[in-house]
This record gives structure tokens, C-alpha cells and sequence, in this order.
């Protein structure tokens, strides 16, 4: 009930400030019906001409009436004059709050699909606010479009007709059609059947119009980028596949199992509405300690935020300096351990290498109070005291995952001032430092967002998994949320068994004052690039003191960490910094060992680039994984080969099998 209560007061303080923006209401008074049409007949003619281009798909697909006696104007005609009918009822009343907003309310899916239609709402209402500046220009846009729009049908039509003409009498299915690069639209209809491609192709004309009206001139950067964000999301949730009655593949299957996949897709929706969210994995086909996160090894410490993980050794000498992993704590660390063939730390121990892992506590309320003192603390700090107690080695090699490594970075910051030298090198995976540029991401930062966050943690002491997940989900959201509700819902499959999906569902709970700290100081303020900012258990934090030797990983095609802004390490660090580009995306940039695809660029010895394009054009690329050559770097500081520490020690008994018991806690 809280939530609900604070997304409806959000709702609310977002529909004031729009108000006050656009003078107080909407384009609905007297002026406007004696007045010559107004330009927000732009949005308003593309939501019925949608909601119309639907209507008439069930007419022609629910009928009898063969492609070939329909016609073009059977087909758009309609649809304009659904669109110029409509005009005068748009004028008067504000159709965005009106109708997008009641037909989410009113469909179930707005229960476990994770749009958020009053920031949708908002980005709609200021393309339509920017339009009224230049009322011809929006005139004109609007007549191109639907002078595109009859183009679109007349060139379809046309083809199609040759197309019958020409091939009467003959087996039209010969031939492979072209695979189509939008995977909504791959089922053959969607190319060979005239209706369902005039479909297709106006929804796509129509949106990429309506995508270009957030082009606005003179806004700032951020606030375009959110409104972009906002109107991608609108134009995928509008998708003709995305209802039975116009997807072919869903029909299909309909009738070929009697209906029994509707009655499946109604079971699947009505467990999803009963669990508060869409099923994107079946999450009986996996489990830490069953099939992932395999490789032995023993649990031999734990405090009230982390367990740490020793990895038996399979070589009979290892490098003398260990290996420490500080991973993520937004998701569990077993990302580094999937399966056998693709476990980053199964690679690293038959490489020689000593490895521990933290294995972050799942927080609950009680640990609403977690500071990110606490997480330096209990974390690195404290494992990197047991894993030197182990294996007898003063100095301890240490690695960061994603937050890990911002983690990982304050707490190198923090022994610098102290004049401790205990890690001997770090690397760090698609991590950020300087949050200046932030990827994809950045459309859910804002003082407004932040304190929304900052409330729903105060009332339960931690922010939900699901939160987390659904920004993540939103970022992808045709292959994460839309693709799993055609599968799940239309076609009435259940979802699918896929151990990366798995883990990317298997999420954790943010600590309430931790995680307000570190969105503040990180995301909303940019602290940890200024020295002497950021103060933590009593000494200033200065990046530029940290004089280790550090190896950085970004991906190519990382939304959430791009590449460019990992980079920035190499200008922040006071050492000397080996950056790798890894090909591919944020998981699977990093999860590639050797023997697969994917490539990666590096550069040899020789000055610093002054900035990442530089250091791209400098950089050699290499086919493979990263691994190796990551490897070969952390070898040449691991010290010599010795005989193997035992697992765990007389002062840190192993406490149980990997992978532990936090990571099993939900």
C-alpha cells in the first residue's frame, strides 16, 4: 500500500509541474473550438490512428474477405478519418491523461509490466507544449506524415498485386523471405501478407515520426535524454504485435492448438498478477549450487554483510599474491561462475591463481541502518585481512565488478591517505569512477527520482529487487519485458530456461542509508572526482593517490557503464593504468572466456591518450577473450609459483561448501 500511495503522489506532483508549464491546463477552452486547428493535433492524431489501425486489423483478420479484395483505401482512409473525427474531441480535452492513463489502469498487465506511464505522460505533453511554439512547422510535419503514411499502403499494395499476378498458379511459398532485423516482426506474415506489412510499416512510420518530434531545439541534454527514453518506451508498449487479434505467430499457434495456448497464456498471466510481476525465466530450472556457480570451494569467514569464498586450487603450484574479488551487490556474484564452460573464477584458478570472492548479504530491514562505511568495512577491507591470515602474503591482488569497483575505488582512496599498502594491484570490470556520463541510466537520476527512492527506503528500511530490475528491464525493454509478454501471455509458452536470465532475476535489496549515499554522492552529485569531497572514516578521498598498478575493462556496447566513461580511470588514477576494450555488451563484454567469440583492443607502452577516441585509434584489436591477456598482466604481479595455501586456516575454519548460504537467501 505505501508503494502504491507514493507512485500516486509522484503521479500527482508530476501532472502539477506539467500544469504549471503549460499554463495551467490544457488546450480545451472556447478559443480553440473558434480558432484554426492547433498543432498538438499531432499526438493527438497518432493515439487514435493507432488505437483505429488495431480496430481494423481484427476487422479484416476476424473476416472473410480475402487480402486481395481489400484495398489501400479500405485501409488508411479509415484510419484518417478515425484521426480527423477525433480532432475536435482532442482540442477540448487532454487526451494523454485521459486515455493513455485509464487504459493502462484498466489493463491487467499494468500489474506486472513495469511502465510508467506519467513519465510517458510527461514527455508526451512537452513534445506537445514545444509544438504549439511553431504551429507550422508542426502542421507540416503532420502532413508529411500522412502523405508518408499513403505512400507506405500504395507501394505495399502495388507490389503485392504484381506479386500475385505474377506468381498465379505457382507455390507462393518458395523462397526464403528476408530475415528481418526487428525481431517483433519476424514471423513471414509480417513480409508476405499485405495486411499485417501495412500494419507493420505504418506502426514503424509512425513512430519514428513521432520519435523525431523529441528532437526539440535548444532543451538540455538530460532532459532530452529522458524524453527520448520516455517515447521509445511509449512507441515499443504501442507494438501490433503486441496484441493477439495482430500477430500472426500468436494466431497461429491458436489455431493450431484448438485455444489451448490462450487458456496457458491466461494461466501464466494470472500467476504473474498473483506474484506482482513478469516471469522472464522459469526459475525452477536452476539454483546456486545445482547447476551454477559449481566451482569448489569453501565458505571461510562470514560477518553480518558478506561471506568470503576460498576456491580449491586444481594446479599443483599457485602464484604467491591471491586473488580478491569485490563483485556487484546489485545482483549475486555467481555472474563470475555461471557454468563450468564460461566461469571467469574457475578460469582464474586453473591459471594458478588463489581466488576469493565476497558473497554479499541479501539486506532486509534490519540492515536498514548499513553505511557504505559498513560495506568498505565489512567488505574488502575485513576479506582482505583473512585472505592475507590464509595464504601468509602481505600483499593481496584485488578485482571490482561494476559497483564492486566503485566500491573497490573508495577503498584504495581510503588505505592511500592512510599510507596502507596492502593490495598489490587492482583491476576493475565496467566500473565508474566519474559519473558525469552515466549510459542509459541517467533517464532515472534526477533530486525528484532520488527522493522518491530515498522515501520508499525509509518506509522499508531497503529498496525492493524489483525496482532494481525494472530500471534494468527498461533499458531492453523489447527482448526483457515486451518479448516475455508475448511469450508468456500471447503465445501461452512457458518462459524460458536460460541461466543468464536466471541470474539476472535472481536480484538482491539495496541497504536504505548505503544506497541513498552512494546515488547521491555518485549518480546525482559526481563527488568522487572531486578531492577532498567525499570524507569516509575520517580522511578526505583523492582518486589521484591511488599509485597501484590497475587494469580496467569497458564494453563496446555497455549501456549501463559506457565504455568512454570507464575509460576516464586512466586520467583519474595516479598510476599507471592498462584499459581493455572488451567487445559486446555489459554481461556478456565481461562473461567471455577464451575459445568464443567477441574480440577486444588494447594499446602497447607509450604515452597517455588525452582522451578515449584518441586511445581507440591507437588501440590494436585482438580476437578473442580479454581474459588472456588480463591474465598474462595480473601473472607479472602475483609474485613467484608456490605450493597451494590450505582452504581456510586454525584461526578461519571453513565454515561450508561454495557457494555459501547468502547467496541462496531470497
Amino acid at each position: 500500500m505505501a508503494t502504491e500511495r507514493t507512485n500516486e503522489e509522484r503521479r500527482q506532483q508530476l501532472l502539477r509541474q506539467d500544469e504549471v508549464a503549460s499554463g495551467g491546463g490544457t488546450q480545451g477552452s472556447s478559443d480553440a473550438d473558434s480558432g484554426p486547428p492547433q498543432p498538438d493535433m499531432m499526438l493527438g492524431l497518432w493515439m487514435p490512428w493507432m488505437e483505429r489501425y488495431f480496430g481494423a486489423a481484427r476487422d479484416w483478420i476476424n473476416s472473410d474477405k480475402p487480402w486481395w479484395q481489400v484495398t489501400p483505401h479500405d485501409l488508411i482512409d479509415s484510419m484518417l478519418a478515425g484521426g480527423v473525427k477525433q480532432f475536435d474531441d482532442i482540442i477540448a480535452k487532454d487526451p494523454l491523461l485521459g486515455s493513455i492513463g485509464q487504459m493502462w489502469i484498466a489493463n491487467p498487465l499494468h500489474k506486472v509490466v513495469p511502465i510508467d506511464w506519467a513519465e510517458i505522460t510527461r514527455a508526451l505533453r512537452t513534445v506537445w507544449m514545444h509544438s504549439l511554439r511553431k504551429p507550422q512547422k508542426a502542421m507540416t510535419s503532420g502532413a508529411n506524415l500522412y502523405m508518408t503514411l499513403w505512400r507506405s499502403t500504395m507501394d505495399i499494395w502495388n507490389e503485392a498485386g504484381q506479386r500475385w499476378w505474377g506468381m498465379a498458379g505457382t507455390d507462393q511459398s518458395q523462397g526464403p523471405a528476408p530475415a528481418p532485423s526487428d525481431k517483433r516482426f519476424a514471423a513471414p506474415e509480417w513480409s508476405n501478407n499485405p495486411i499485417y506489412r501495412t500494419l507493420k510499416e505504418l506502426y514503424l512510420l509512425a513512430s519514428d515520426w513521432l520519435l523525431k518530434q523529441g528532437e526539440i531545439e535548444g532543451m538540455d541534454e538530460a532532459e532530452r535524454q529522458r524524453l527520448n527514453f520516455h517515447l521509445r518506451q511509449f512507441v515499443d508498449a504501442m507494438s501490433p504485435a503486441l496484441l493477439l487479434v495482430s500477430n500472426p505467430d500468436a494466431l497461429r499457434r491458436a489455431m493450431e492448438t484448438g485455444g489451448a495456448s490462450l487458456a496457458d497464456g491466461a494461466r501464466n498471466l494470472l500467476s504473474d498478477l498473483k506474484e506482482g510481476r513478469l516471469s522472464i525465466v522459469d526459475l525452477t530450472a536452476f539454483a546456486p549450487g545445482r547447476n551454477l556457480a559449481l566451482t569448489p570451494g569453501k565458505v571461510v569467514h562470514r560477518n553480518r554483510l558478506i561471506e568470503l569464498i576460498q576456491y580449491a586450487p586444481t594446479t599443483e603450484t599457485v602464484h604467491q599474491t591471491p586473488l580478491l574479488i569485490v563483485p556487484h551487490w546489485i545482483n549475486k556474484y555467481y555472474i563470475l561462475d555461471m557454468q563450468p564452460k564460461n566461469s571467469m573464477v574457475r578460469y582464474l584458478v586453473e591459471q594458478g591463481f588463489t581466488v576469493f570472492i565476497i558473497s554479499w548479504k541479501n539486506p532486509d530491514e534490519s540492515m536498514a541502518g548499513i553505511t557504505i562505511e559498513d560495506y568498505m568495512d565489512l567488505g574488502p577491507l575485513e576479506a582482505s585481512e583473512v585472505v592475507r591470515a590464509i595464504t601468509g602474503s602481505d600483499t593481496v591482488n584485488v578485482m571490482g565488478y561494476c559497483i564492486g569497483g566503485t566500491l573497490l575505488t573508495l577503498t584504495l582512496a581510503w588505505l592511500a591517505a592512510r599510507g596502507d599498502g596492502r593490495f598489490g594491484s587492482a583491476t576493475f570490470m565496467v566500473s565508474l569512477q566519474d559519473f558525469s556520463r552515466v549510459g542509459d541510466t541517467a533517464v532515472f537520476i534526477s533530486e525528484l527520482s532520488i527522493d522518491f527512492i530515498e522515501q520508499q527506503m525509509l518506509e522499508r528500511g531497503y529498496l525492493d529487487s524489483r525496482e532494481t530490475a525494472n530500471m534494468f528491464n527498461l533499458l531492453r525493454p523489447n527482448d526483457l519485458i515486451w518479448a516475455n509478454v508475448v511469450n508468456n501471455y500471447l503465445m501461452g509458452n512457458k518462459p524460458p530456461a536460460f541461466d543468464l536470465l536466471y541470474w539476472n532475476s535472481d536480484g538482491t535489496r539495496m541497504a536504505g542509508r548505503a544506497h541513498g549515499w552512494y546515488l547521491r554522492n555518485t549518480y546525482l552529485e559526481n563527488n568522487l572526482i572531486q578531492p577532498g569531497k567525499v570524507r569516509l572514516k575520517g580522511e578526505a578521498i583523492d582518486l589521484g593517490r591511488i599509485q597501484l598498478d590497475a587494469y580496467a575493462v569497458g564494453a563496446e556496447k555497455d549501456h549501463i557503464v559506457p565504455w568512454d566513461a570507464a575509460w576516464r580511470i586512466t586520467q583519474l588514477f595516479g598510476g599507471a593504468v592498462r584499459f581493455a576494450l572488451a567487445s559486446s555488451g555489459h554481461i556478456a563484454g565481461i562473461v567471455n572466456p577464451p575459445g568464443g567469440k567477441g574480440a577486444y583492443w588494447v594499446t602497447g607502452p607509450g604515452p597517455q591518450a588525452a582522451g578515449p577516441r584518441q586511445w581507440l585509434q591507437a588501440a590494436t584489436r585482438h580476437d578473442g577473450s580479454w581474459w588472456t591477456d588480463w591474465s598474462a598482466w595480473l601473472s607479472q604481479r602475483s609474485g613467484r609459483m608456490v605450493n597451494p595455501p590450505t582452504l581456510g586456516s586454525d584461526a578461519h575454519p571453513p565454515l561450508g561448501d561454495a557457494p555459501g548460504s547468502y547467496v541462496l537467501e531470497k
